[in-house]
């Protein structure tokens, strides 16, 4: 693939850019800088395993409506040709000396280094969310394996009390757990047993979200499905055998199926790895370049980093246009570019073919509007439609064939578009 012009020739021929993570922000990362640098670098993408999951479908394959074999590819696929793929475990990295250590005692060096291995659950850090109940009456739908056993518990679900818990933040997709009790609402309605189901969502905020807004819809929305809203609770221990979770502070839950969404945490590597990462192994960077705190030739993208926004599909998405760009102004000696702004966007299912979509970014809250451009676009900010739910749906190709391939999308820009809007800063 050609170079775009001017770019390859302000940097170094033998510039090595090692790629951590072939999921969707090292993808995606991979891809772009191939299209854009060609043969004026060499790029190594490494991750422990070939199999690129489509994280959004996981909270359709509860309910049936994803199947979990289709939303999984090959993660060497989706690279361009002349992107070396390596199939490997990363023991550590050491900055100072410019190397990534593989497992078994390869050892890669860089020119620029891109951290992009994301978050991983940590079900061990809650006592009873490891052991005999997972899988029985303790279930999560953030992984393939418990997507797929919380879809037969559903299905032999005849009624009781069904609890959705946030063990505690940060998490990857911070709207998935609404979506789960929206479309379980709309599952239970289907088959006719809705009132025998005592739906609950549990979560360690002090609101339904984050963001002040978008909490009050949000609630409303769940109180509009009778969903019971409970906050400040933050989960100390499950107990399976009694059916109850059970608060730090000694509060009491009772549950017949559990779906919890554990402790998330940066990859285990990052924390063998001397001044890369903070206590919960993510890895601190700055929130507009996206550079690490801790050199300048390392770059984050994707639920591997600290910065304050979402964990979520479309901020990784639109990290990457600054990444790259300060991956090639690196290479060049030039300033970096300090344009993320945090935007991020989510379709939110809410069951019965419907779903919302908020857009929001560091300074700016979601509210109502039309997206992609203020007024015009085609899709309602901040209101149920069956637009936004279609949009959603379409996501899983756009991912696939545009997003991955390190393509623009037409009239979506990485930065929030704010003119017009009302809740814009001044």
């Amino acid at each position: 693939m050609a170079s775009r012009p001017g770019l390859g020739d302000a940097v170094s021929v033998a510039s090595s850019i090692v790629i951590l993570g072939a999921g969707t922000g090292g993808t995606l990362t991979a891809n772009r800088l191939h299209r854009e640098l060609g043969d004026a670098v060499r790029i190594t993408v490494v991750d422990q395993d070939d199999r690129h999951v489509y994280q959004p479908g996981l909270l359709f394959v509860p309910f049936g409506l994803a199947d979990g074999d289709a939303i999984v590819r090959s993660r060497r696929a989706q690279l361009h040709d002349g992107i070396d793929f390596r199939l490997a475990a990363v023991d550590r990295v050491e900055v100072g000396e410019h190397a990534v250590h593989l497992e078994g005692g390869e050892q890669l060096s860089y020119d620029v280094l891109v951290i992009a291995t994301g978050a991983r659950l940590l079900p061990g850090e809650t006592e009873g969310l490891e052991g005999p109940w997972v899988g029985t009456t303790v279930h999560t739908f953030y992984d393939l394996p418990g997507a797929r056993a919380l879809h037969e518990a559903l299905e032999d679900f005849t009624g009781g009390r069904l609890v959705v818990d946030v063990v505690d933040m940060p998490i990857k997709c911070p709207v998935a757990p609404l979506e789960f009790c929206f479309l379980a609402d709309w599952y239970f309605r289907q088959r006719g047993i809705r009132d025998r189901v005592e739906l609950t969502y549990v979560t360690p905020l002090d609101a339904a979200f984050t963001k002040p807004i978008a909490a009050r819809t949000l609630s409303g929305l769940l109180a509009e499905k009778d969903v019971r809203l409970e906050t400040e609770f933050a989960a100390g221990r499950v107990d399976g055998e009694r059916g109850e979770l059970i608060s730090w502070d000694e509060r009491t839950i009772g549950f017949d199926l559990l779906v919890a969404v554990p402790a998330h945490g940066g990859a285990a590597y990052v924390d063998r790895s001397p001044g890369l990462g903070d206590p919960l192994g993510f890895v601190p960077s700055d929130p507009h370049t996206l550079r690490a705190r801790a050199a300048d030739d390392v770059f984050v993208i994707g639920d591997a980093t600290d910065i304050p926004a979402s964990k979520a599909g479309s901020v990784t998405h639109f990290e990457g246009e600054t990444v790259v760009e300060n991956i090639r102004r690196h290479l060049a000696g030039e300033e970096l570019d300090a344009s993320y702004d945090g935007h991020a966007n989510c379709f939110i299912e809410t069951g019965f073919g419907k779903a919302l979509l908020i857009d929001f970014n560091y300074d700016v809250e979601p509210g109502p509007g039309r997206f992609p451009e203020p007024h015009i676009g085609p899709l309602p900010l901040m209101a149920e439609s069956r637009l936004n739910h279609m949009g959603k749906l379409m996501f899983e190709w756009v991912y696939w064939h545009v997003l991955l391939p390190g393509r623009d999308m037409p009239g979506v820009s990485a930065q929030l578009q704010t003119t017009g809007r009302d809740d814009a800063p001044d």
